[in-house]
């Protein structure tokens, strides 16, 4: 008698990316990017930043959120391959795919797939 194991299909780290709550991608993102440089790439200031991690019923507002998950995704697709502090830099640095625009400040302008693009770009050129 064969025993047959069930398939289970790997999930895409962008599907494991939803699973994860807005608290934590928060904490993440600030941890590793900082109040300032996390403020300018979501579009607020770092009050703000500080006031979602402090006071817990403050929620970020929809389009903050869609940022924080676009800069959180982004941020785990790169730290495949490089540490969080050139991370950091590469989110501050102009980007040359994005029009020399920061991918901090393409995110902000609300152009997170292209900023997806040119870290994809920036992990195969590796």
């Amino acid at each position: 008698m064969t025993t047959h194991t069930p398939h289970v299909a790997r999930r895409s780290t962008a599907a494991r990316d939803v699973d994860v709550d807005l608290r934590s991608i928060v904490e993440f993102l600030h941890e590793h990017l900082g109040a300032r440089l996390l403020a300018l790439t979501v579009g607020v200031d770092d009050r703000t930043v500080r006031r979602w991690l402090s006071e817990h019923d403050r929620v970020p507002q929809f389009d903050n959120e869609v940022r924080l998950r676009g800069t959180y995704q982004v941020f785990q697709a790169l730290q495949q391959v490089e540490a969080p502090v050139t991370i950091r830099a590469w989110f501050m640095g102009m980007n040359p795919q994005l029009e020399d625009r920061s991918p901090a400040e393409a995110i902000r302008d609300g152009d997170a797939k292209a900023v997806m693009a040119a870290a994809r770009a920036f992990i195969n050129a590796g």
